[in-house]
């Protein structure tokens, strides 16, 4: 850690590579096959995982299933109330584009052709926001996915576990100059850079997203954020692991 780093305040007051408290609470919705509610600090997510015995039309008849998942948002997971999107008639861009992270997050490390024809749907739906919400909800929705495998090897729809690693997601940027770990609502909202990684528990990567806010980043500022993402993926391992025993 440097001595700009050392010095740097974060609004939560936080060291750089410091994460939030992460919870994953397994096994908390009474009727899905799979469930998880995780906390990244006051941002609060429920996943829940449903097996389905069918498949998208288009890959009926091919022998193997599908991963998929939809994200929403509470109307009261934010400071002011938000309507329905379901009243509104319209997803946003936005949910669209993290419920479809989530769900290539999951199919990565499946075995779609173990599943056979069959669905898993992830349903993480955000019941507080105070940033990170799509990193959480990878995190979580993993442990969900992982339990309604599991369901399904205790009944014998399949014979083997079909995933193939981890799969965790966490935030870095840099606020005020420096490289942080983990943003919360405040730090995201104020920072020149905002990244999200989704990464394998062996390290390998699912997707990097990665903004400049205000002005350019370099190579340097790049590498410093993957080596804090590296150091907050293998702890959100260890916690899954922690979760799943």
């Amino acid at each position: 850690m440097t001595n700009q780093d050392s010095a740097h305040q974060r609004p939560s007051r936080r060291q750089p590579d410091e994460m939030r408290p992460v919870t994953l609470e397994r096994a908390v919705s009474r009727h899905a096959e799979g469930s998880c509610l995780v906390r990244f600090g006051e941002t609060h997510v429920l996943c829940t995982a449903s097996v389905e015995e069918r498949v998208p039309a288009w890959l009926r008849g091919g022998g193997k299933g599908w991963v998929t998942a939809e994200y929403g948002m509470l109307p009261r997971a934010t400071h002011e109330r938000m309507r329905r999107e379901a009243a509104i008639g319209k997803q946003s861009g936005r949910t669209l584009e993290i419920q479809r992270l989530i769900g290539r997050a999951m199919r990565a490390v499946t075995d779609l052709k173990g599943l056979g024809e069959r669905q898993l749907v992830l349903d993480c739906d955000v019941i507080q926001a105070d940033g990170g919400t799509r990193t959480a909800a990878i995190t979580g929705a993993w442990v969900a996915l992982h339990d309604a495998i599991a369901w399904m090897r205790a009944r014998s729809m399949v014979d083997r576990d079909l995933l193939s690693d981890h799969v965790a997601a966490v935030s870095a940027g840099l606020h005020k100059g420096v490289p942080v770990l983990d943003l919360d609502y405040a730090e995201d909202s104020d920072a020149e850079t905002d990244a999200n990684f989704v990464m394998t528990g062996a390290g390998a990567f699912v997707e990097i997203q990665s903004t400049a806010e205000a002005q350019p980043f370099t190579d340097d500022e790049f590498a410093a954020l993957l080596g804090l993402a590296r150091q907050g993926i293998a702890r959100l391992v260890e916690i899954q692991k922690l979760a799943i025993t």
